[in-house]
């Protein structure tokens, strides 16, 4: 419950009982409530009062929160795209990855068949393995300046590196430190049970990837997009009956895109499908997809709850913000707090089976998808409308698919900052070691360093399903129920 805290100043200096208007004055040490101004204060000026929304002090694992932006937006997707084009275009300053330079001065200039894939499959990989784990690149003033304002203190990333490194300790987080000392209690480091080099670097320095970013771009149709060039291009029906939609398209503006999308093809049984994707969906977070791909799972294991968990999160966020920016409040974040622990552990349940693998193969699937979809062959091929403002240059394409398919009409612009915002969040409930927290202020910490994520994620989801999880009650229907409502919903307009 937020307490309500009156301001009082006291004159600390002997001043006259009585002043031109008759009117006392309070004595030293008397206090009085600051108002208009009158009597006294008419003749000396305005006392200006300024009230100023209450700080909490710096808290050791928010180095972490900065290392996750910053590798977020080192994999996001024009980090990527110059990356490859760099590498396609044999730039030799692009990568050390001697693997990638022998397979690009192997292929030549003269790709044929299934190189040019494999180059670029190649590529996407060692683009990821290039900016995996817990660390902070680069910098700048602008970025400290960014970084300062979030954390509410002056502050430099090289001071946050020391910082992180400082909170890692032995180099590993200290959740991952938790969970080992309780499953390998007394374990001697120098007779580690782990391989060096082969499971070593999966618990020393985790990928910070969340499997929601598929899950978002999925439902966003970035992969049922591509799906449909691929059949256009092999000369294959869309669907049972009917005229395909993209019958009047012809091909000849992708023609030089032929070898990447033969490659595309023909790896194929190497892909995941959209079964085995949906699978890991229900048992990382409990979503489901919708879908004629999509038969009726028979999952063993699944998180029910974590859509409720996190929207209340979410909610109580939202709540801590109304009442944190009230300067005449002290915000109670211990509800956030006892949220974050429900998120966290529901997290912690899912991370198993493929749970590294798993969105490791789905990212690198997914950013060579856009990597090909936003190219200006494909935009020329499906006629994607120029005017439109994205933040990457596959997301007008998918767009244009949606509309000549007659699927959902809602911007995939929303969906991708489900993702973005989405797979963030995510990242720093699961990594942090939230079951050792018992302070509010850690949480208030995390609402505020995190205000634009959460506050963007919960405007994205109302855009794309309808349903404000600001709202008075909690609303935990599945994101996937909801857009098949919203698109029958579509389907009895037209």
């Amino acid at each position: 419950m937020a307490k309500r805290v009156t301001k009082t100043v006291e004159i600390e200096e002997d001043v006259p009982e009585t002043v031109a208007t008759g009117r006392p004055v309070p004595g030293a040490g008397e206090a009085f409530v600051v108002g208009p101004s009158a009597g006294f204060f008419d003749r000396v000026g305005t006392v200006p009062v300024a009230l100023k929304r209450a700080q909490s002090q710096p808290t050791e694992d928010q180095p972490l929160w900065t290392a996750i932006r910053n590798r977020t937006k080192a994999i996001d997707f024009s980090s990527y795209k110059d990356f490859i084009d760099a590498v396609l275009c044999r730039n030799d300053e692009t990568t050390n990855d001697k693997k990638l330079n022998r397979q690009i001065d192997e292929l030549g200039s003269q790709v044929r068949g299934v190189g040019a894939y494999e180059l670029l499959k190649t590529a996407t990989e060692t683009f990821l393995l290039l900016n995996c784990g817990v660390s902070i690149v680069g910098g700048g003033s602008s970025v400290d300046l960014e970084e300062s304002n979030r954390l509410g203190f002056t502050v430099s990333l090289d001071d946050l590196r020391t910082k992180l490194a400082d909170y890692l300790g032995e180099g590993r987080l200290p959740y991952i430190k938790r969970v080992l000392d309780a499953a390998f209690p007394g374990l001697d480091e120098s007779d580690s049970v782990f391989c060096d080099g082969v499971i070593t670097d999966r618990y020393d320095g985790p990928c910070l990837l969340e499997l929601i970013w598929s899950y978002w771009h999925e439902e966003a149709m970035l992969v049922q997009t591509l799906n449909a060039v691929s059949l256009r291009f092999q000369n294959r029906r869309n669907n049972g009956s009917g005229n395909d939609p993209l019958t009047h398209l012809v091909l000849d503006p992708i023609r030089p895109l032929n070898n990447l999308l033969w490659g595309h093809i023909q790896d194929e049984p190497h892909r995941l499908t959209v079964q085995r994707r949906a699978y890991e969906y229900d048992h990382h977070y409990g979503l489901t997809l919708v879908g004629k791909a999509v038969p009726t799972l028979r999952t063993v294991d699944s998180r029910s709850k974590f859509v409720e968990a996190f929207h209340n999160l979410l909610h109580l966020t939202s709540i801590f913000y109304q009442e944190d920016d009230d300067t005449t409040r002290l915000a109670d974040a211990f509800p956030v707090l006892n949220a974050l622990k429900e998120t966290h552990l529901l997290l912690a349940q899912g991370a198993h089976n493929q749970f590294g693998d798993l969105p490791w193969t789905a990212r690198v699937e997914m950013l060579i998808q856009e990597w090909l979809l936003a190219r200006s062959e494909m935009r020329d091929f499906l006629q994607s409308r120029p005017m439109v403002p994205y933040q990457e240059g596959w997301m007008g394409q998918v767009d244009t698919m949606k509309k000549l398919q007659g699927w959902s009409d809602v911007t995939v612009t929303h969906f991708r900052d489900l993702g973005v915002f989405g797979e963030q969040l995510l990242l720093s409930v699961r990594y942090g070691d939230w079951i050792g927290v018992n302070d509010p202020a850690q949480a208030a910490n995390w609402a505020r360093y995190w205000r634009p994520e959460v506050q963007s994620y919960i405007h994205a989801y109302r855009a794309a399903t309808g349903v404000d999880l600001t709202a008075e009650t909690v609303d935990s229907t599945m994101p996937s129920r909801l857009l098949q409502n919203r698109l029958t919903a579509q389907s009895r307009v037209r």
